[in-house]
């Protein structure tokens, strides 16, 4: 047995069309996140993340660039996420989501708590942010 700390490893997409993006409303706890999940073992980032948003949403995607690196302290789960834009489907509801819908912009950040919003503004600026948090507040971040 080690005692190596074990993390997890996810990856989530937003979707951009014009200044919308595409969120979900979460089963399990009701919140308002970009869609995405655990990458799977074998699985590239960018597949992890075509496949998270299409299960999600029903929209399939093309993935553009990473926008940010995002480790949650407490839970030791790392998170990769990139800016992606759509290529067909309509957003619906799913096994894992209650609901999926494409967002104005400053509605979008409104809904979201602190630590998903900032994933969604980063997707917007021109470097990748790298940032740490505990799971509702964001505790430091890399200089952007």
């Amino acid at each position: 047995m080690s005692d190596t700390p074990k993390h997890s490893v996810s990856v989530a997409g937003v979707v951009v069309d014009d200044e919308r993006v595409l969120l979900i409303r979460r089963r399990d706890n009701g919140r308002w996140e970009a869609p995405g999940g655990v990458l799977e073992l074998g699985e590239t980032f960018e597949d992890g993340v075509e496949r998270e948003v299409l299960e999600e949403t029903g929209v399939a995607i093309a993935v553009e660039r990473l926008t940010g690196t995002y480790k949650n302290l407490s839970r030791g789960v790392v998170t990769l996420v990139f800016r992606c834009r759509p290529l067909s489907g309509t957003p619906h509801p799913t096994d894992e989501s209650a609901d999926a819908e494409w967002v104005e912009l400053p509605d979008a950040l409104r809904r979201m708590g602190e630590v998903y919003a900032v994933r969604v503004s980063d997707a917007f600026a021109e470097r990748p942010a790298v940032r740490n948090h505990d799971g509702v507040t964001v505790t430091r971040s890399l200089p952007s």
